[in-house]
């Protein structure tokens, strides 16, 4: 089973102990989002997850207490660095903290477990595309040598951004080259590999790879393991992912970012917050009497790996 812990929110940064002591006790429930009393309980230990997957905007409050899981599991760690600010991301660190803090985490971990994620990639009056390529220029110059990759995707227009994003213009076909060629061009520069994750269209000929974000291709090599080959049916229209268990939840992220498809309004997830108790095994509340929990899927991907014990299929 690859374990995803920031898919749904950002448990890096704001359910930091929430996490770790999730780790330290051994097993996690989460709650069914489309089915909210049916929850699965899912062991973590290192015979029952293959890889622990983190995607983090700041992953400060983790660093000190990372070698406890590092040294235990595989890891693979997504760190989001845009070039938006708080008028976009108001719970996000700047860009030079951010940048400072990516370099901390790659000198604990390796570079070859940490990928960059520059995305969405979307268009506002102030964020144009030339702000994008300058920017783009600055950190990438920057972050290369400290990490496995740098992926990026156009971004979703979901109907809530018509909501919370009323400045935002629609990109066309001619925008997205424009941006894949001068993107792929400042990563060919700094010897940077660069890719695309769900996103439609066909960017190799500016020297961008076309994958998923989250391949076993990826999670083995940067932990010097071998998967079987298996088909990577992805989370959506244009994802190549491997299949993943999420143990967030949603409308739970403080970041508070405009363009977050997670949250229904920013301040959904704030109001969300006071449910949470860093002892429970659930992100958000505790066990009720009308609940059902069931034993999670948790078949590895390892080649030559075995079959872990599962009574019930997650819906």
């Amino acid at each position: 089973m690859i374990l995803n812990t920031g898919g749904r929110t950002d448990t890096v940064q704001y359910y930091t102990k929430w996490l770790l002591k999730r780790f330290k006790e051994g097993y996690v429930l989460s709650r069914n989002p489309l089915f909210p009393n049916k929850v699965t309980h899912y062991e973590l230990t290192p015979d029952k997850v293959d890889c622990v997957v983190f995607c983090s905007k700041n992953y400060e409050p983790i660093l000190n207490e990372l070698r406890g899981v590092t040294s235990k599991f595989n890891t693979y760690f997504h760190y989001t660095i845009t070039a938006y600010g708080k008028d976009m991301e108001p719970g996000v660190p700047t860009i030079k903290k951010s940048m400072e803090t990516l370099k901390k985490l790659s000198a604990i971990v390796g570079k070859q477990r940490v990928a960059w994620r520059y995305d969405p990639v979307l268009l506002t009056g102030k964020y144009t595309i030339q702000t994008h390529l300058d920017t783009f220029e600055k950190m990438a110059k920057e972050l290369a040598p400290f990490v496995d990759r740098c992926i990026f995707s156009f971004v979703e227009m979901y109907k809530k951004l018509e909501t919370n994003m009323p400045e935002l213009i629609p990109l066309t076909d001619t925008d997205r080259a424009v941006l894949a060629k001068g993107l792929g061009e400042t990563a060919a520069k700094y010897g940077l590999y660069i890719q695309t994750c769900g996103t439609n269209g066909e960017y190799s000929q500016y020297g961008i790879h076309s994958s998923g974000c989250m391949t076993l291709d990826i999670l083995g090599g940067a932990n010097g393991i071998v998967f079987r080959d298996l088909k990577h049916k992805g989370m959506r229209q244009g994802c190549h992912c491997i299949d993943s268990r999420d143990i967030g939840a949603y409308d739970t992220c403080l970041n508070g970012c405009k363009y977050c498809y997670a949250n229904k309004n920013p301040q959904k997830a704030f109001e969300n917050y006071k449910y949470h108790d860093p002892d429970s095994p659930l992100l958000l509340g505790h066990l009720k009497e009308t609940d059902t929990v069931q034993e999670g899927m948790q078949k590895t991907y390892l080649k030559g790996g075995i079959t872990c014990g599962q009574q019930e299929l997650d819906l």
